[in-house]
């Protein structure tokens, strides 16, 4: 795993070991950077559910203003620490060893242009993190949220009862991200 683009790119990023983390393929991070590139400049993205931080640092390479990562495993925050020192980001990110609820309902107090949400793929996380995040009122109509996920057609029924709208779906593999803005009103 690597960062593919901007002023880190080609930087090799550790992983964590064993089956609780599921990173994100480097096709399918592509093709998400692909897709939100002319979003990213001076953004301000938040990574729900960092992992090894891959996809927040690789928004940072890319010209990201502020990214801000979250992870409730001290594993996991371990590891984004050494890729943040390894890829020279520091000035760009804040880091939180957190529950997602608790960094959406207390941390976050600014509006958020992207929002990656890439939740163990057997939990409800997702949707309650998209209800927190409106509930919060931490994006506006311009903001873009990103879940990855291996059950779309759930995802997508749960997403009918909020306020969004589906923008975009890529299916990569198992893999689906759904693109989602808020709706106004």
């Amino acid at each position: 795993m690597r960062i593919i683009s901007g002023i880190a790119r080609g930087t090799k990023l550790f992983t964590l070991e064993g089956e609780t983390t599921r990173p994100t393929l480097d096709r399918v991070k592509e093709s998400l950077f692909n897709i939100i590139q002319n979003e990213i400049l001076n953004s301000k993205f938040l990574d729900l559910f960092a992992g090894s931080g891959a996809i927040g640092l690789e928004a940072a390479s890319r010209g990201a203003q502020k990214v801000i990562l979250c992870d409730k495993s001290k594993d996991a925050i371990c590891i984004i620490n050494k890729n943040i020192e390894k890829t020279h980001l520091e000035e760009k990110i804040e880091l939180y060893n957190l529950d997602f609820e608790q960094i959406l309902k207390q941390k976050i107090k600014e509006k958020i242009d992207i929002i990656y949400i890439d939740p163990p793929y057997n939990s409800n996380f997702a949707i309650k993190a998209v209800e927190l995040i409106i509930q919060e009122k931490i994006i506006d109509e311009n903001s873009i949220i990103i879940i990855e996920t291996d059950n779309a057609t759930k995802i997508k029924n749960e997403l009918e009862k909020l306020a969004t709208t589906t923008i975009d779906e890529r299916k990569y593999g198992r893999a689906t991200l759904i693109f989602l803005k808020i709706r106004k009103g």
